[in-house]
């Protein structure tokens, strides 16, 4: 298992939590973004530097990941994507994406972005606080360490 990271705009405090529970696991992680990443001292922490563009980076994803695999990402059309090819999506936020849940979050991310674009709803999420941090470690324990026990068989 490898987990890829939708590294642009990821919040600080998951990239924490993240780089702490794979080196406690032992589980490889790939940031990937247009702008450079802090790397880590460790083998298991890596970034992928990819051009600026729209969906560049969800682009080398998608080709990047393998049934069984993780992407944490925001975006729930690349959630789609990967979770199409087998895959998992986590958001940072700490909601897994998988076949069950995926296309009617994406339906409703698309209805809530058309009301936006009417003006019928302005805003975005709220900001990323300390329920979504815990929100997001429980999630991403209570997964690795499943998959894991999985692959142990």
């Amino acid at each position: 298992m490898q987990i890829y990271v939708d590294a642009d705009g990821f919040p600080r405090a998951a990239k924490e939590i993240l780089i702490r529970a794979a080196l406690r696991l032992g589980v490889p992680v790939v940031f990937v973004a247009n702008k450079p990443v802090r790397p880590e001292p460790s083998p298991l922490i890596s970034s992928l530097l990819v051009p600026e563009g729209p969906d560049i980076a969800d682009d080398r994803i998608v080709e990047l990941a393998e049934p069984g695999d993780l992407v944490i990402t925001a975006d729930i059309p690349l959630a789609d994507r990967v979770v199409s090819k087998g895959a998992f999506a986590l958001n940072p936020r700490g909601k897994l994406y998988t076949e069950e849940n995926v296309k009617d979050r994406l339906a409703v991310r698309d209805l809530l972005s058309e009301l936006r674009d009417e003006g019928l709803m302005t805003g975005g999420p709220p900001a990323f606080g300390k329920k979504d941090s815990q929100a997001f470690a429980d999630q991403l324990d209570r997964f690795l360490i499943h998959r894991l026990k999985e692959e142990k068989g």
